[in-house]
């Protein structure tokens, strides 16, 4: 099968690890374009990497949030299941920046 995304080169079959939120879960089978790197795992193999990631607690930790206010400020509260795998304290510094008119980066000092 020719990659889809560069149409240069079929994709190879090659074990690939998968990071998830910097954790690594593992080698998986993957087809892997030789040319742009594109990488493609089938639903089996995706399958078992949610198993993994599951298992290592790092699955679903997405979660909305709303804006409240802090005096003059605005503040983002950060849910506990968030706070708790980042190893978040009350009164630690972070670094909030702008990425896209509708994306904040941020990073913990």
């Amino acid at each position: 099968m020719e990659c889809y995304k560069c149409g240069k080169a079929p994709f190879a079959k090659k074990k690939v690890e998968f990071l998830q939120l910097g954790i690594s879960l593992g080698k998986f089978d993957a087809l892997v374009c030789p040319v742009c790197e594109e990488t493609v795992f089938e639903g089996s193999v995706s399958k078992k990497i949610e198993v993994k990631a599951k298992e290592a607690g790092i699955w679903g930790l997405a979660r909305k949030t709303r804006i409240g206010t802090s005096g003059s400020s605005l503040d983002v509260k950060v849910p506990k299941v968030i706070a708790e795998f980042l190893s978040l304290k009350k009164g630690q510094e972070v670094l909030i920046e702008p990425l896209e008119r509708n994306k904040i980066e941020i990073t913990i000092i």
